[in-house]
């Protein structure tokens, strides 16, 4: 298996457990929950969820051969909540996920030496997949941070519990035969 494959196995791992730690939070939460603001400069997990979807549909649809930045896509709309429910925003965030994954899962090695366009810039393939990792990782962090907010020690971690680190390392020890 060549690098490209490589990565492409890897980048795809990245974003399932970038989702499923989304998909984790988002289970946690009620529905006054999506809603909330911390103040009127900021944005609910809601409007942080529309803004992800409408990136992913713009950046993955057609993504070797288009803009990443469609021409129907209205940026700024996605920072006004009209996401109704819980069952909304469900929806609104698989179908992102959807459009992103499917691309990701059709691409092929010798697509990573291809270039594409975001906004009228060029960027490598492998800058343009490490950009839209980097940037749902920062909204996935806010969706996270506030659910911990809101939720307090009902929260349920997602990672390694406070005061369970030496726990979990002797456990991978010992999982990988290194203890």
């Amino acid at each position: 298996m060549g690098i490209g494959q490589t990565y492409l196995q890897v980048i795809n791992s990245r974003f399932n457990q970038l989702k499923n730690q989304g998909d984790r939070a988002l289970e946690q939460l009620e529905e006054p929950d999506i809603h909330w603001v911390p103040n009127e400069a900021a944005n609910s997990i809601a409007v942080i969820v529309k803004h992800m979807s409408g990136n992913m549909v713009s950046r993955w649809t057609d993504f070797l051969t288009s803009d990443g930045e469609k021409e129907n896509r209205n940026r700024d709309q996605e920072f006004i909540n009209t996401i109704a429910s819980k069952d909304d925003l469900l929806e609104t965030w698989e179908y992102g996920w959807r459009i992103l994954i499917s691309t990701l899962q059709s691409l092929k090695e010798e697509d990573l030496e291809k270039y594409v366009t975001i906004r009228s810039q060029s960027l490598s393939v492998i800058d343009a997949i490490e950009r839209q990792l980097t940037h749902y990782s920062s909204h996935i962090g806010q969706i996270l941070y506030i659910g911990k907010q809101l939720k307090g020690t009902q929260w349920q971690s997602l990672s390694i519990p406070k005061g369970k680190s030496e726990e979990y390392l002797k456990e991978m020890k010992k999982k990988h035969g290194t203890s």
